[in-house]
């Protein structure tokens, strides 16, 4: 039996999908619409993590943040079953990560953050960065491949979360560096359609090139279901990270502060491709 800790846009999307391929899932979320989304989306609510625990021996987490994720995970553990495996899809912290990993007894607890976004989730196409014993991953590998089309492991607790988190620094910065090229392009005379098509025929593509861009920019939709507060505790964790381990990361330092000015015309609620509007002329 699954179960799924935070019914929010991504848990809830993550349900609907492992409904649709014959799993059962039982969920929990402090907040009612949450419940009442998983509901629809063909899940089973448990009125406690206590009574979740109990019942299943895969817990899968997608909450919002490290604090969440360590709050949730005191609540759980008392209850959780000897072999259970909990796999922590949320953006979270690598030492949050390793802390619970090390805590962990008579059960196992892995990092694996997503990228995809909801529609990923609901599609099944995420993409998955797992951290933790390869053995536990193997026994997962059901659940995993109804939910991905990708997952890599890249090393021991903590490592998932570490390249998350380098992975959307790198979508920030993209960002920003190709809305910038979209205004050299514009004040050369290039139209921004033609400039992705150069620049996604060589070396500077991006996924931000090949895939924001065409997506969720260009025709003015912004509806990805990632805001502009997510990328910005994103990139503050980037740079929490290399402040920890003493790192002079300079670039990442002028990424995090676009973003954070950004604040003055976009509200954390927007989606996270609009500081396109911010890096770029409204007539481009």
């Amino acid at each position: 039996m699954i179960g799924l800790v935070g019914c929010g846009a991504m848990g809830g999307a993550m349900i609907a999908r492992l409904v649709e391929k014959g799993h059962d899932v039982q969920c929990h979320d402090a907040m009612p619409e949450a419940r009442a989304r998983a509901e629809i989306n063909g899940g089973k609510v448990c009125e406690s993590l206590g009574e979740l625990a109990q019942e299943c021996d895969q817990i899968i987490l997608s909450l919002p943040n490290a604090g969440t994720v360590t709050s949730v995970m005191a609540d759980l553990v008392p209850h959780v079953q000897v072999g259970t495996i909990i796999l922590d899809t949320s953006t979270s912290e690598p030492d949050t990560t390793k802390t619970l990993a090390a805590a962990a007894a008579g059960y196992t607890f892995l990092d694996g953050p997503v990228s995809g976004g909801p529609g990923g989730a609901r599609a099944g196409t995420m993409t998955m960065v797992l951290g933790g014993p390869a053995e536990a991953i193997a026994a997962l590998r059901p659940v995993l491949d109804d939910l991905t089309a990708k997952t890599v492991h890249v090393g021991p607790a903590g490592a998932g979360h570490a390249a998350k988190i380098a992975n959307n620094l790198l979508c920030a910065a993209n960002l920003v560096l190709v809305s910038e090229m979209a205004r050299l392009a514009q004040n050369c005379g290039v139209p921004l359609e033609s400039l992705l098509q150069g620049v996604n025929a060589g070396s500077g593509r991006s996924g931000v090139s090949e895939v924001n861009f065409p997506k969720w920019i260009l025709n003015g939709a912004f509806d990805s279901g990632f805001t502009m507060g997510l990328m910005r505790k994103d990139v503050g964790l980037a740079t929490k990270l290399a402040a920890q381990g003493g790192l002079d990361l300079p670039a990442t330092q002028a990424i995090a502060a676009i973003w954070e000015n950004s604040r003055e015309i976009l509200a954390d609620s927007a989606d996270f491709n609009e500081i396109f509007k911010y890096g770029a002329s409204e007539n481009v």
